[in-house]
């Protein structure tokens, strides 16, 4: 029987096992439409089996919390037979208490296939039939308008979660291939009725953190290629500005014993192999280079550590169970618990979003290195005709207000709380804001190292007499196709986000893994020393 975990021609097979991969999601993060979902028969067993203990207790008329109670305060209150569609029904609407602008559609998808997944693991009590509604709407490109704004992380992302359910419902709005309308006419054009919910199934949909989680897996997945990229553009930097490759030697790295220091000094050396301005450096007249350089494997070594850190929470945090109350089918014990707190979530994005500040503090150091002439020795602001030409002046002052904006953001999230539902759910995680945050931390480094990525190439051929590293002549390449040498003053903007998307598309991150074998802090042991 079938229990492994794999994409084959972009299906995602719904195991019933906790054995989902961040890879799974990477067509996802990418907004590919023609990713789908499918079934096992082992899973639709498991599913099948919990949902006849629910009907079981229903059938029984006994008092179980969240198939025959109301929720969170209300917990006490017994809910007749009669009234329990309608309470599922009134649970996903009332908690219809989103804000401001949707989440964009591919982290929709995420969490769609997210919630699937949770659920398909036969502890949640839904019927068959649910299941297979959800997996068709998916299919057929119905992604739910989600507000992403009103959860606090814990009862699972309540508030946009019920957008979500709602409209399964025919309630709100929602996207089909692309395009915004009414839920209801949505289900009308991918030929699905309005969901029917039974019991406990309303509060299967919404309680869970696949919210929180979506955002975070996208988020992880481009910091991944952001870091392999910052090595990169780092390395034609220390080109740039005629840097000694010394400190990335391996026995150093050795000496340190740190997983992503490793990763890093083996990516600088990879990216500056046959590099003449290393050469070039034995007989000039500097001693030692800046912190923002020699240090390179220490700042963005510990950048790849939290990466890696995240990687793992994350892996667990998609295969985890996190409905309440929690179904046991083997022992027909129906429990309530809590994992539907986001704290893990919470506290890794967190921990990302500090780690993303940094890399965007160092690549902007590296950026005032490469434009100011005292530091540099080249044209000011990398100018062609310094003074007429103002070149990349006001380049590094958009790096700087970025970064500062990333500071005020890096304070953790994880850290508040404030106590709802009447004192019932007395702390919360605010998962959803800390994962929100380091996505728009994200977004900033992205750009922060894509003004580096231009001012390293610019000062680069300043000196171009010299040959560049293999990985550093591909780099330089690929930015050339999109935004040729500064000749003169232009229009900067286009030039920073055509590099921005080299970034955050992979390109960067593609280019160098092909050219160089880059590595993360995940292909190495966590110590040397353990």
């Amino acid at each position: 029987m079938l229990k492994t975990c794999r994409i084959l021609r972009q299906t995602i097979y719904l195991t019933g096992e906790p054995n989902l991969k961040l890879e799974e999601l990477k067509g996802l993060a990418r907004g590919e439409g023609d990713v789908k979902l499918s079934m096992l028969d082992f899973c639709r067993e498991k599913i099948t089996t919990a949902r006849k203990l629910v009907d079981h207790h229903v059938e029984e008329e006994n008092v179980v919390y969240g198939l025959t109670t109301g929720f969170g305060k209300l917990k006490n209150v017994a809910i007749a037979k009669q009234d329990l569609r309608k309470l599922q029904d009134n649970l996903v609407l009332s908690h219809c208490c989103g804000i401001g602008e949707p989440m964009p559609i591919d982290e929709v998808r995420i969490a769609q296939v997210l919630r699937l997944w949770g659920l398909s693991q036969g502890h949640s009590g839904i019927r068959l039939e649910l299941a297979e509604q959800l997996i068709r709407l998916f299919n057929k490109q119905f992604v739910p308008f989600v507000p992403r704004k009103g959860s606090v992380g814990a009862s699972g992302d309540l508030a946009p979660l019920s957008h979500m359910a709602a409209a399964y419902m025919g309630y709100g709005k929602a996207y089909v291939k692309g395009e915004l309308m009414e839920a209801s006419e949505a289900l009308k054009a991918v030929g699905e009725s309005p969901m029917q919910l039974e019991a406990k199934e309303g509060l299967s949909l919404i309680n869970g953190t696949e919210i929180m989680k979506a955002t975070a897996v996208l988020t992880l997945l481009r910091a991944e290629k952001l870091a392999l990229a910052a090595d990169g553009i780092a390395a034609l930097s220390l080109e740039a500005l005629m840097g000694t490759a010394t400190p990335f030697a391996e026995r150093l790295a050795k000496l340190k014993g740190d997983a992503g220091h490793m990763a890093t000094s083996h990516n600088m050396r990879e990216v500056l192999r046959d590099s003449e301005v290393l050469a070039s450096h034995t007989k000039c007249d500097r001693v030692q280079d800046p912190y923002s350089l020699r240090c390179i494997p220490i700042i963005h070594g510990s950048v790849k550590n939290a990466i890696q850190h995240v990687r793992q929470v994350l892996n667990t945090e998609i295969n985890s169970v996190t409905d309440n109350p929690i179904i046991f089918p083997d022992t027909g014990d129906i429990l309530s618990a809590g994992h539907f707190h986001g704290m893990p979530v919470s506290m890794a994005m967190d921990y990302l979003t500090l780690a993303l500040a940094t890399l965007s503090n160092v690549s902007e150091r590296r950026t005032e290195q490469l434009v100011n002439p005292d530091l540099s020795r080249m044209p000011g602001f990398l100018a062609p005709n310094p003074g007429l030409d103002s070149g990349y002046m006001i380049a590094q002052v958009a790096s700087a207000a970025l970064c500062s904006e990333n500071k005020v953001l890096a304070h953790p999230a994880s850290v508040d709380t404030i106590p709802t539902s009447a004192n019932q759910e007395d702390h919360v995680s605010m998962g959803t804001h800390s994962a929100r945050k380091s996505f728009d931390v994200l977004v900033n480094a992205e750009h922060v190292v894509a003004i580096e990525y231009l001012c390293a190439a610019q000062g680069r051929e300043f000196h171009d007499q010299l040959a560049e590293g293999k990985g550093t002549r591909e780099l330089r390449n690929l930015l050339r196709t999109v935004v040729p040498r500064l000749e003169g003053d232009r229009f900067t903007y286009t030039d920073m986000e055509h590099a921005a998307a080299l970034i955050r598309s992979g390109d960067v991150s593609n280019t160098l893994q092909t050219a160089c074998n880059m590595k993360l802090a995940g292909d190495f042991p966590v110590s040397q020393f353990a």
